[in-house]
């Protein structure tokens, strides 16, 4: 029992230790928020938002894909690798035609620590109020 508990404990101990070295040896994505709010907004108006974030790893972040969770929304990623110490921007656009409540996802896939990212948006969109002129 004593032997099974030591190799256990061996075994733990290894992956730990593999998990820290490939997180040192990797970029590390510090967002400055990873939800966005639009809040109540009007129909047609800017969905333009952006994501900022700072690479506070030791090596450069090189992201591979930035996709919205349905054709609504869309996501732009940076065209360069991000620096240790730099700070970027993931762009989004969501599509301000359809009328209510949205929470969507955006996932950025890359090189860093953590390898696959989630990003929310969420928001209502409301008619535009309509003024009518009244002729006597």
């Amino acid at each position: 029992m004593k032997k099974l508990l030591c190799i256990a404990s061996l075994f733990i101990g290894s992956i730990v230790f593999a998990q820290e070295s490939a997180n040192t040896n990797s970029g590390v994505f510090d967002f400055k928020t990873e939800t966005i709010d639009y809040g109540t907004v009007n129909r047609n108006t800017d969905g333009n938002r952006s994501f900022t974030f700072k690479n506070t790893g030791k090596h450069p972040i090189i992201i591979t894909s930035v996709k919205g969770s349905c054709g609504c929304t869309v996501a732009t990623k940076p065209s360069k690798p991000i620096l240790p110490n730099e700070t970027s921007e993931i762009g989004v656009k969501y599509d301000t035609k359809r009328i209510g409540p949205f929470s969507k996802t955006i996932t950025v896939v890359s090189n860093a620590s953590e390898k696959s990212k989630v990003l929310r948006i969420k928001g209502t969109i409301t008619k535009t109020e309509t003024t009518q002129v009244v002729s006597n």
